[in-house]
C-alpha cells in the first residue's frame, strides 16, 4: 500500500464514526484555538512595542540615574526608617528620591563615546507669544530629548548648543501663525516666538525662540506640546529658579545621553556610570521588561492550552483503541493480504494525524479569524485613542510551529493504539468475532 492509499484509507477510516471524531477533534480544536489566541495576543503586544522603541527615535541614548534611585524606589513597604545624614553621599533629592546634580553632569560629559549630556529638567512656561502679539497658555512643554523621537512635517530638530534658543511646534499649532493646512508646515520654520516664563518670585521675563521644526505627535505621545531646544530649556529652567537676582541650584531626576555607536559601547559606558555610582537604561532595556511580563503571562496561558491538548490526547487514544477494536477482523484481513507490522502501525498512526490536523486545521483557522475581527473592534472602538495599538498579529511561523505541535501530540497519542493493531496476530484477528 502507497503512502497516499495509506493518507486516503486513514481518513475513510476516521470518517466513519462521525460523531466519535468530531468529539475528539472538538478537544483538539480548543488547545488550537486557545494556543492561537494567546501567541498572537502576545506577538500582537510585543509587535506594540517594538513600535514604541522605534519611535523612541535615537537608539544611542541611554537613561541615567543615580544608582541609589533604584534603592530607594524599592524601599518604600515595609522597610525601617533611616536616620538622616546630610553628609550621605546622594542626599541631594528630587521628589524625595536621590537625584543629580551639576557636578555629576560635569561627571557624565567626561564620560568617553559621550556625545551629548541633556539633564531632564522639567520647566514650567506662562505663555507662547505669536508674533502677532496673541499668547497661548502653555504650562508644561516637552522635555528636549524627545526631539529624537519625533517625525517632522517640515524643518528639523533644533541645535544641541547651549546658546541656541530655537522651538519645535506640534502641527496641532500651526493654526496660531495661520496656518490651515499640514502641507503649508513650512511656512511656519523661521517664525519667532516669545516665551514668557516666571521666576521665583512671580516676575515674568521673556526669551524669544526661532520655530525650526514642525512635528508630528507619536505613538508615544511625544510632539504633542511645543519642545525647546537643549538650550532654550536650559535658559527657562534658570529663570524658573532665579529669586532676586540668584539662580538657586537645583537637581536633575534623570540625564540622558547620546552616545557614539551605542550598540558597540553600551556595555563600557555602564560599566563606566557603575564606576561613578550611577546606572544606565536604553530605550530596550526599558521596553525589554516589558516585553519580558507579557511573553511570561503568553507562557502562562500556552501552558493552560497545552493541558487541553494533554487532555484531547487522551480522545485520541480512546477514539483509536475502540477502532483498533472495532475493525480487528479488518487488520486480520490486511495482514493475510500481506500487509506488514510497519504498514499496520502507519495506518493507524496516520488516523491521529488526520485528527491533530483537522484539529489543529480548524482551531487554529477559528483562533486567527477570531484574533483579527477582536483586535479590529478593540482598536477601532473602546481603544481608538491609542495610535498604532496591536492587540493581535498574526505570524506565519508561530501558526506552523503551533500545527507541528498539535500534528505531533495527536501521533505521539496514536502510537499505542497504532503498536496494538500493528502486534495482533492475523489468525487469532480473522478469527474475532
Amino acid at each position: 500500500m502507497k503512502t497516499l492509499d495509506i493518507f486516503k484509507t486513514a481518513l475513510a477510516n476516521t470518517l466513519r464514526t462521525k460523531l466519535r471524531t468530531f468529539l475528539t477533534v472538538t478537544a483538539v480544536v480548543v488547545g488550537a484555538f486557545t494556543l492561537t489566541l494567546t501567541s498572537g495576543i502576545g506577538a500582537g503586544i510585543n509587535k506594540y512595542i517594538d513600535a514604541q522603541v522605534d519611535a523612541m527615535g535615537d537608539t544611542n541614548q541611554v537613561y541615567v540615574m543615580p544608582a541609589q534611585t533604584m534603592d530607594a524606589s524599592m524601599s518604600f513597604a515595609g522597610s525601617e526608617p533611616q536616620e538622616y545624614d546630610p553628609d550621605a553621599e546622594g542626599s541631594t533629592s528630587e521628589f524625595g528620591m536621590p537625584a543629580l546634580d551639576e557636578d555629576d553632569i560635569d561627571e557624565l560629559e567626561q564620560l568617553d563615546n559621550v556625545e551629548l549630556v541633556d539633564p531632564m529638567v522639567f520647566v514650567n512656561v506662562e505663555y507662547l507669544e505669536m508674533s502677532d502679539g496673541t499668547q497661548y497658555a502653555l504650562s508644561s512643554p516637552g522635555l528636549p530629548f524627545e526631539l529624537s523621537m519625533l517625525e517632522y512635517a517640515a524643518g528639523e530638530a533644533p541645535s544641541t548648543s547651549n546658546d541656541a534658543h530655537e522651538i519645535v511646534v506640534p502641527t496641532s499649532w500651526l493654526s496660531t501663525f495661520d496656518i490651515d493646512d499640514t502641507e503649508n508646515a513650512d511656512q511656519a520654520i523661521g517664525e519667532t516666538v516669545t516665551v514668557g516664563v516666571q521666576d521665583l518670585e512671580g516676575n515674568t521675563e521673556t526669551v524669544e525662540a526661532e520655530v525650526v521644526g514642525v512635528s508630528e505627535e507619536t505613538i508615544t505621545g511625544s510632539g504633542a506640546q511645543p519642545i525647546p531646544s537643549h538650550g532654550l530649556n536650559q535658559e527657562i529652567a534658570e529663570i524658573n529658579n532665579t529669586a532676586d537676582d540668584t539662580t538657586l541650584d537645583y537637581s536633575y531626576m534623570q540625564a540622558v545621553l547620546t552616545v557614539d555607536n551605542l550598540a558597540e559601547n553600551e556595555d563600557q559606558i555602564k560599566a563606566d556610570l557603575a564606576e561613578i555610582d550611577m546606572v544606565g537604561q536604553t530605550v530596550e532595556d526599558q521596553m525589554g521588561m516589558i516585553s519580558g511580563i507579557i511573553d511570561a503571562i503568553t507562557w502562562v496561558f500556552n501552558g493552560f492550552a497545552l493541558i487541553a491538548l494533554l487532555a484531547a490526547s487522551f480522545g485520541i487514544v480512546n477514539t483509536l483503541l475502540i477502532s483498533v477494536q472495532e475493525r480487528t477482523r479488518q487488520i486480520g484481513l490486511y495482514k493475510a493480504l500481506g500487509m506488514t507490522n510497519g504498514k499496520v502501525f502507519t495506518l493507524f498512526s496516520t488516523e491521529a494525524i488526520v485528527i491533530g490536523l483537522m484539529g489543529s486545521i480548524i482551531g487554529i483557522g477559528l483562533g486567527s479569524v477570531l484574533g483579527v475581527i477582536g483586535n479590529s473592534v478593540l482598536i477601532n472602538g473602546p481603544l481608538d485613542s491609542v495610535p498604532g495599538l496591536a492587540l493581535f498579529a498574526i505570524e506565519p511561523v508561530s501558526l506552523l510551529v503551533i500545527a507541528v505541535v498539535i500534528i505531533l501530540i495527536a501521533f505521539l497519542a496514536g502510537t499505542l493504539p497504532a503498536r496494538r493493531a500493528a502486534t495482533k496476530d492475523p489468525i487469532e484477528a480473522l478469527r474475532h468475532d
